[in-house]
């Protein structure tokens, strides 16, 4: 039976709050295309998981394929919103630079469904997300607000003038997320266990020192600055 037929029989009476059954199903077809990727993903799951029936989660979001946009779309959200709760405006450039790198990390780390439901869309050239409204009004101040960072780095003499917010977040994104979404695999041909804490904690480090020398003006003395207590980038 195809997932477009519409269950016929109401769940139990409850009283009816709409953002909640919303992020509900959203939570729940999160976890259901994450486990089963886009294709073998059922809607018929997911609206068990979130405990409302189809009817309902259709009237939200329309489709499978609507569902699956807004659950990229609430990542895409989380991130963007999280990142505006950082208050860089409020911090130094370097202690800024440091709270961003380690926020995407933790992000990535504390989320893993959001690397595999990104790399789901990547496998479908992004057709979800392609003609997302929601998603291109919300990345413009995500974008500001690292950009007013790296201003302001530059106006301190303390970060090169040449490089963008666009280039710095997709670089701090591809050492953390290529770490974590591929552990697995690089774990078994390395012959040893990536996803360790101890080698979780010194690749974050090494993220942080590699954004430094890539953004510092002067990074010359990062590293040594780091050891001796100096500086404190990361956790």
């Amino acid at each position: 039976m195809s997932d477009r037929v519409l269950d016929a029989a109401p769940t139990p009476s409850r009283k009816r709050d709409p953002d909640a059954s919303r992020q509900r199903i959203l939570a729940a077809a999160t976890d259901e295309f994450a486990s089963k990727g886009f294709g073998d993903a059922r809607v018929d799951e997911i609206a068990r998981r979130a405990g409302i029936n189809k009817r309902m989660l259709y009237h939200y979001f329309g489709s499978k394929d609507g569902l699956f946009q807004a659950a990229l779309e609430e990542i895409y959200e989380t991130i963007c919103h999280a990142g505006q709760a950082l208050e860089l405006a409020a911090i130094e450039p370097r202690p800024g630079l440091a709270k961003l790198v380690d926020f995407v990390w933790d992000y990535y780390a504390a989320n893993p469904q959001s690397i595999t439901l990104l790399n789901t869309e990547n496998l479908h050239d992004a057709r979800h997300l392609r003609f997302s409204v929601r998603t291109q009004a919300i990345h413009p101040p995500f974008e500001e607000l690292i950009q007013d960072l790296l201003d302001r780095g530059v106006a301190a003499d303390e970060f090169r003038p040449d490089l963008g917010a666009v280039d710095l977040y997709i670089t701090i994104v591809g050492l953390v997320y290529y770490y974590l979404s591929n552990s697995a695999t690089l774990s078994v041909f390395f012959g040893r266990d990536l996803r360790a804490p101890k080698p979780l904690k010194n690749w974050r480090r090494h993220v942080h020192e590699t954004i430094e020398r890539l953004v510092l003006k002067n990074p010359g003395s990062s590293a040594a600055e780091i050891d001796r207590g100096l500086v404190r980038p990361y956790k």
